[in-house]
Order: structure tokens, then sequence, then C-alpha cells
């Protein structure tokens, strides 16, 4: 049995039949070919699947796509400046302090770090460690990490006060 879907996916309203009990990551990729988001674990564990649900980070992997029904989703993609195509100050903070490696990781520190910077401006280091705490780094480059959202947030205060 298919569903009508429809949801706000990165500031654009977007319809789609899905089966019913679809996973929003299976819907992300397949129909509407977002590939931000990655399948890791596929058991809400990893990370990789992180997307921001109305501003909150949710695990898409194990996600029923019906539960986001008329939801605003956002993913890896939806961070860029949708005129200028500037990456978001997470996404600059990452690349200004190398915080990937492998990938693996990337796309849900990003959206996690998001978030975090939306609730908290100028996050201390436990603070950045408590939030990314469910998210997996294989590569063990959490100095880098915990460096990246660091200068987010100051590029964040940077944009505010320009």
């Amino acid at each position: 049995m298919k569903r009508t879907l429809t949801i706000t996916l990165n500031g654009a309203e977007v319809t789609a039949e899905v089966p019913e009990h679809a996973l929003l990551l299976d819907v992300l990729r397949e129909t509407f070919g977002v590939n931000g988001p990655k399948y890791g674990c596929g058991k809400a564990q990893c990370g990789a699947c992180t997307v921001l649900v109305d501003g909150v980070p949710a695990r898409a992997c194990v996600l029923m796509a019906s539960r986001v029904s008329g939801a605003r989703v956002t993913t890896l993609e939806g961070l860029v400046d949708p005129e200028t195509g500037a990456l978001s100050p997470v996404q600059q903070g990452f690349l200004d302090c190398e915080g990937a490696q492998c990938g693996y990781c990337l796309n849900g520190m990003v959206m996690t770090a998001t978030a975090l910077l939306k609730r908290r401006p100028d996050p201390n280091t436990e603070d950045i460690v408590q939030a990314l705490r469910h998210n997996l780094c294989r590569c063990g480059t959490h100095k880098e990490i915990i460096a990246s959202v660091k200068r987010a947030a100051e590029l964040m205060r940077k944009r505010a006060n320009a």
C-alpha cells in the first residue's frame, strides 16, 4: 500500500507516493535524490543518516517517512545558502578545521552540530561532546570535530555581528 507524503525538504515542498512502511532515509535518497544522509548501521546507532526534522536531529534510517508528513526536513544539502551557494557556518567550520577524514560520520556530525548551535550558539567543549556523543567517528578525528564546531560558532557570531 502506498501513501502520499508531503514534506518541506530543504525549503521546498515536495510530494511523492511512497510505500506505507518506507523509511525516511530510503525516500530521501531514492525518491527525492538527496544523498547527504548516509546509510551506516541501519540501527540508529552511528548517526550517518542524521537529518533535521523541524530543527531536531533525527535518525532517518529508522524513522518511518509517514511520521514526518507535513514536517520541515533539512539535509546536508539544505544547509547551503540557496541564493549564493555559500556553505553554512558549520560546513565551513568543518572545512576550515579539517573535521572530516573518511566522511563516514560527516553528515551526522554536521547536522547534529547545526542543531546544537541553534540551541546554544556559544557551546563549550563539554556541550559539543555531549551533543555529538551518539555520532560515531571511525577515524578518531574527535579533536578536529570539536575544533570544527567551535569554529562554526565563531563564524556564526561573526555573521550575526556583520
